[in-house]
């Protein structure tokens, strides 16, 4: 089991505890959640404190501990240094991928990203705007940046013409930062596990970003999280609320698509990074990437009566 714990109470604890997460407030015991069943830890609180023995447990099971600013965007990752039997031979693999494969699997990640979002849009009855059409148009490397053209008609037509997206923006932006975390952390672990060191990137190289291959391999994830803040919005929800974190948190365990049927979302996550890896030890694209979603698929989006 892949569960994302979120700790959001000022002054709590967390220790490691005879295989389980255990979280005191004032030296009482508030929760217990066993080790081997978390895939990231999220912090958004102030005055924690952590065990350093917990930090070890977490690393043994290459779970990411993320830190997060007032905005819920993360300000710290920590991962483990070792994850995965090949890690060696994958590093060399990904450290010496040429340009040629590495703009092939861009245009994979950039096509599924943008078929998703036009799949959200057909889900939640809005207008395509084209958005479908040019998912055909991306080429090696997306050298016309046909990401960029698909997002700007995209998000008018799911949260309408007056939304930015924005990190510091207006509502609903903070439920898409919050949302976009958990992803992130969850895709951290999976790049890890599957032998990739997180920094190296395929497209994202800002050398600030130590999470730069993570960011590559959630862009066709995003999507889930839009559809999934939209429905919430759609239910009076504007702000990060605990019972907005745990749909969002409960997304990894929606079923989607794939090629070899439907399949946990936190699963797809850890195929695409796995696959990576072996698509830079054979020299060619072998990702195995989430199918399109079609309406029925998201009728188990979480929401606020999931949390209720």
């Amino acid at each position: 089991m892949d569960r994302v714990v979120d700790i959001a109470t000022d002054g709590r604890h967390l220790s490691a505890y005879r295989g389980f997460l255990k979280v005191e407030e004032r030296g009482q015991e508030v929760g217990r959640i066993p080790l081997d069943d978390i895939a990231a830890v999220v912090v958004h609180a102030h005055g924690i404190t952590y065990s350093n023995n917990l930090l070890v447990a977490l690393a043994e099971r290459n779970c990411c501990l993320v830190v997060c600013g007032r905005n819920h965007a993360p300000v710290s990752i920590v991962w483990a240094l070792s994850g995965h039997h090949r890690q060696g031979a994958r590093m060399r693999a990904q450290w010496r991928a040429g340009k040629p494969l590495q703009k092939q699997l861009w245009r994979r990640i950039v096509t599924a990203k943008i078929e998703n979002q036009a799949a959200i849009l057909d889900a939640v009855g809005a207008r395509s705007g084209g958005v479908a059409a040019l998912a055909a148009k991306v080429r090696s490397g997306d050298p016309e940046n046909v990401e960029a053209q698909a997002a700007r008609r995209y998000w008018p037509l799911l949260f309408g013409e007056g939304f930015r997206r924005d990190r510091a923006g207006a509502a609903p932006n903070a439920m898409l930062n919050y949302g976009y975390t958990v992803m992130r952390a969850v895709m951290a672990r999976a790049v890890i596990a599957a032998g990739l060191h997180p920094t190296i990137g395929l497209h994202h190289h800002n050398r600030g970003n130590d999470m730069a291959l993570a960011d590559d391999l959630m862009e066709p994830f995003r999507p889930f999280v839009d559809i999934c803040v939209k429905r919430l919005q759609a239910q009076g929800d504007i702000e990060v609320t605990p019972e907005v974190k745990e749909a969002l948190v409960s997304l990894i365990a929606l079923d989607v698509p794939t090629q070899k049927g439907m399949s946990p979302l936190a699963v797809c996550i850890q195929s695409l990074a796995t696959t990576l890896g072996q698509s830079f030890e054979n020299g060619k694209v072998l990702l195995d990437l989430p199918l399109p979603p079609r309406w029925l698929d998201l009728g188990a989006l979480p929401d606020r009566r999931h949390c209720e």
